[in-house]
């Protein structure tokens, strides 16, 4: 982190020359790069420019460098350049609409094949910490409640140029057109760094699939400021995408009120279901599967699944493997997607599939499930009647946020 670094010794031929006050990138892609570090030296000497190529070794302690002489390097950096701590550090982060997100307290350093990059910018409480000098004190805090908030760069606005004595906002390019590349485990760290108006407009953009995936990863506290905050028809659409068994555990932290004027709005098979699993009166394995998932015939040719793929796995919940079904909906087999992508096109799913299928019944409980999936290592799972008809496919990913269903 750029925090650790700021203050370091800088060493040359085993002596200090002095330390380091900033650090120079350039803006490259997909990757800004560090090109300098910005050396300040005591006794009024004047400050080093010391090229990336000439840092022999940096850690949290010392910078060590090789140069010939002390004086070409003695120089202050041009306009166009840009001080990490300078100009990054201490600057407020804007939303889409203009907004305050937070303030970026540290920047994230990757090294790879010996250049060292910036990744992304630290928005935490324990960015704060390390900003402050007391980095100690990240060790101690709970690292569930504290841990790390990162933005990546590539959400970041370019800075205006040239930068001079640059004292403006850093803003993200989250934008309607951005947010479907984030993943939504990321997006969702990102929106509970915002207030609840904020995580609202912006929550918004997303298409009806990208928001049910984000909102099941955000904290039960945002989730009730988000369902508070959005249209009731907005959250029916999105707990209408998911599972019963997800519909539940979401609806199961917002207010008994809240609850009862969303589930007026859904479809009563939905409702039965979802309110079954929050009462416990019943663990019917299927409410917690999905039927979203990708099917097709025997007699498909490889060729044509795979120019086909990419269109049918929109909007499926299960998209790394491929279920092939006959016209009576009994599960033939069921094709990994690489052994789809290593086959050859002219052969047909029924000589590609696998016939030995590893399945759960509907009489299958949700621990059965859970030594299944450890057992298989599979990532989903189908489950099939007693004619073999497939009734849907539970995915490891949700079986895990329900494991306090089943474990004490």
């Amino acid at each position: 982190m750029l925090n650790s670094l700021i203050g370091i010794r800088v060493m040359l031929h085993g002596k200090k020359i002095g330390t380091i006050s900033d650090i120079i990138m350039e803006m490259k892609s997909p990757l800004p790069v560090i090109t300098h570090l910005y050396v300040g030296r005591l006794f009024g000497s004047l400050s080093l420019m010391i090229p990336w190529d000439n840092v022999l070794s940096i850690t949290s302690e010392e910078a060590v460098i090789n140069i010939p002489d002390i004086r070409s390097y003695e120089k202050e950096p041009e306009i166009h350049q840009i001080k990490l701590k300078d100009h990054i550090l201490d600057k407020k982060v804007l939303d889409m609409e203009e907004r305050d997100v937070d303030v970026v307290y540290d920047v994230r350093l990757v090294m790879t094949n010996n250049r060292l990059y910036v990744s992304d910018v630290d928005i935490s409480v324990s960015g704060f910490l390390r900003r402050m000098g007391l980095g100690f004190l990240t060790r101690i805090i709970n690292n569930n409640s504290q841990r790390g908030k990162l933005i990546p760069w590539k959400y970041i606005q370019p800075l205006p140029a040239p930068l001079g004595r640059f004292r403006g906002d850093v803003k993200l390019t989250i934008l309607k057109e951005k947010l479907s590349e984030i993943h939504p485990v990321d997006l969702a760290d990102i929106l509970e760094e915002m207030d609840s108006k904020q995580r609202a407009v912006v929550f918004k953009e997303l298409d009806t699939q990208k928001a049910s995936a984000t909102f099941e990863e955000i904290d039960p506290k945002s989730q009730r400021e988000l369902v508070s905050a959005l249209d009731k028809n907005k959250v029916v659409q999105l707990l209408t995408h998911m599972t019963s068994g997800q519909a539940a555990d979401i609806l199961s932290v917002l207010p008994f009120s809240e609850v009862r004027d969303i589930l007026k709005l859904m479809d009563k098979w939905h409702v039965d279901k979802i309110k079954s699993i929050m009462q416990k009166q019943e663990e019917d394995i299927v409410n917690y599967a999905t039927s979203r998932f990708i099917r097709f015939p025997p007699d498909m040719s490889v060729g044509q699944a795979k120019k086909d793929y990419y269109e049918v796995a929109k909007n499926k919940k299960v998209v790394m493997y491929l279920y092939i079904i006959d016209d009576k909906n009994i599960l033939q087999g069921v094709i990994d997607i690489k052994e789809l992508l290593q086959a050859k096109d002219e052969k047909k799913l029924v000589d590609v599939e696998t016939n030995s299928i590893i399945a759960l019944s509907p009489k299958s409980t949700l621990r059965q499930a859970f030594v299944m999936f450890e057992r298989y290592d599979y990532r989903a799972i189908p489950i099939v009647d007693e004619q073999n008809k497939i009734l849907g496919v539970l995915s490891y990913r949700d079986l895990k946020r329900l494991k306090h269903r089943f474990l004490e």
